[in-house]
């Protein structure tokens, strides 16, 4: 089984669509995400996932420290500050650390275009498996 850890600071609203994109696309993978400085599902992710008929509603904002990303075979982080902390992490030697730059969205228009390009980079991720 294949399991993908998505980071960003807030695990607000980037690393949570990512979640709920890869989880739709590929419901056979353990995808989990956190922040390294967790502020709570964004009520606009929601929005804006709910227009491409995903639902991210149940998911949580949730701390690096308290996933068990011990076994994951990718990590990829969404934003700068997140990528930052995460090159100094000690991950599993089978561990495969990639970094998709999403602007941090402020405006609803500014949401749809991180859901969309997130969706642009899960597609290609997938096209190795």
């Amino acid at each position: 089984m294949t399991i993908v850890l998505f980071v960003c600071t807030g695990n607000a609203a980037r690393s949570q669509m990512a979640e709920g994109w890869l989880k739709s696309l590929k419901p056979d993978f353990t995808v989990l995400s956190a922040g390294t400085k967790p502020d709570g599902l964004s009520p606009q992710a929601v929005k804006v996932m709910r227009e491409v008929d995903l639902d991210i509603s149940d998911q949580s904002s949730k701390h690096l420290d308290k996933v068990d990303w011990t076994g994951a075979d990718y990590a990829i982080t969404l934003c700068g500050s997140a990528n930052e902390i995460c090159v100094n992490m000690v991950w599993p030697e089978n561990c495969e650390r990639k970094h998709w730059p999403i602007a941090d969205p402020k405006t609803d228009e500014d949401y749809r275009n991180a859901r969309d390009e997130i969706k642009k980079h899960i597609e290609k991720f997938l096209e190795k498996f």
